[in-house]
């Protein structure tokens, strides 16, 4: 593992935007609080330095919404909590048209254009399960930027609070450096902001539910101000009633479960929600089948759990996509990991891109990824992934 050489290249990706001729950024992140502490920090850096930044808030890397951002030339282009899984796409559209950045902790594909500059510290030996997340990424880039960023630690160490093994690797450097500064603080086994008087896991909470449940209601809009300038009574309403709804749906959908159960393969429990969650954005089928993960009543411990839901084609902030899309979030319970870990059937990540090969774009982590795909593809994409998990399971 080498920090420095993260350093080292990433300030000569600082030294390329210096000598850029634009001052104007495209931010692109992702739309859980981890997407939105990353946007938070990049956005808080790059105008320090005098930057006009227009963020854009993806659920996915649509391979249609990255061509049209990339089709123009000369333009900066920075990818936050994104991009790393698609950093060969990303290249073959940008065609060394623009300099183009990627911040983020997802497994990433190669970049193939000298333009295009993954610092995803994976590319470093550290890993973005457990060591470092989108948001530390971001950060550590911003000090680098600017030394007066460390009074941003706090968003990554909110961001991070989605790492399930806790407070390790880089991401622990984060903590004792905003302890140090007296960014955060310590109170009964809780980190506290001390500019804004809020948990570091009270914030999470809050995010990812503006971020996912609020997406086309301007929650990634309203997430980001909160990291930047605290939670305000408006944005407590707000998470309330959007909290509020999402629970509703989460209820009628065990309900409809523990009445129907799982439909189930040899390797693979699965259900599909249709259009139930309409009107929240799609990380909220992600969130339930973690959820689920821990109901041992209904679920399979030694199966992966995917739940499907049908998307709506809008993109706030850039139109309407094209085509009838659905999307599928796959999680491992517990003792399935330490099969993932041991290698005796693949990640979650590895089994979905497989599956979903020629129809599906899909990324993630080692336990828990996803894919957008057409909507007819759905029980394609079941079958393909038993099959892509008993091949593994013969051959391995």
């Amino acid at each position: 593992m080498s920090l420095e050489a993260f350093k080292e290249e990433s300030r000569k990706v600082i030294s390329a935007m210096r000598n850029h001729p634009s001052r104007e950024a495209t931010l692109i992140h992702h739309d859980d609080a981890d997407g939105l502490c990353s946007a938070a920090i990049i956005k808080a850096a790059l105008e320090r330095e005098g930057y006009r930044v227009k963020p854009l808030c993806l659920e996915k890397a649509y391979p249609e919404v990255l061509e049209s951002l990339h089709r123009g030339s000369g333009g900066i282009i920075i990818y936050a909590d994104i991009g790393s899984a698609h950093a060969d796409l990303i290249s073959r559209l940008n065609e060394g048209r623009n300099l183009t950045v990627i911040l983020d902790h997802h497994n990433p594909k190669p970049a193939g254009d000298r333009m295009v500059h993954d610092l995803n510290l994976e590319n470093y030996g550290f890993r973005g399960e457990e060591d470092f997340s989108g948001s530390t990424c971001c950060y550590l880039f911003s000090k680098l930027l600017n030394e007066e960023n460390t009074m941003l630690s706090y968003l990554a160490l909110v961001g991070s609070h989605e790492i399930p093994v806790g407070i390790k690797g880089l991401n622990k450097l984060v903590l004792e450096e905003a302890l140090n500064e007296r960014v955060v603080e310590a109170e009964r086994n809780k980190l506290r902001i001390r500019r804004f008087g809020i948990t570091i896991d009270r914030m999470f909470s809050m995010l990812q539910v503006l971020g996912s449940v609020g997406y086309y209601t301007g929650g990634p809009e309203a997430g980001i101000r909160a990291c930047l300038e605290g939670i305000s009574d408006t944005t407590k309403r707000m998470v309330q009633m959007l909290e509020e709804r999402r629970k509703s749906i989460n209820r009628r959908v065990l309900g409809m479960l523990y009445r129907q159960r799982l439909r189930e393969t040899e390797h693979i429990q699965w259900f599909d929600v249709g259009d139930m969650y309409r009107g929240m954005g799609s990380k909220v089928i992600g969130q339930f089948c973690s959820f689920l993960s821990y109901q041992r009543r209904l679920i399979r411990q030694n199966k992966y759990i995917i739940g499907v839901m049908n998307l709506q084609n809008d993109i706030p902030g850039w139109g309407r996509l094209s085509g009838t899309l659905a999307k599928a979030s796959i999680r491992a319970p517990k003792p399935l990991r330490q099969m993932i870990d041991e290698g005796e059937v693949p990640s979650a990540v590895d089994l979905l891109i497989e599956a979903s090969k020629g129809f599906g774009i899909a990324d993630g982590h080692e336990y828990a990824a996803n894919v957008v795909m057409p909507r007819d593809m759905k029980v394609k994409l079941i079958e393909r992934a038993e099959e892509v998990v008993s091949d593994f399971r013969t051959t391995s």
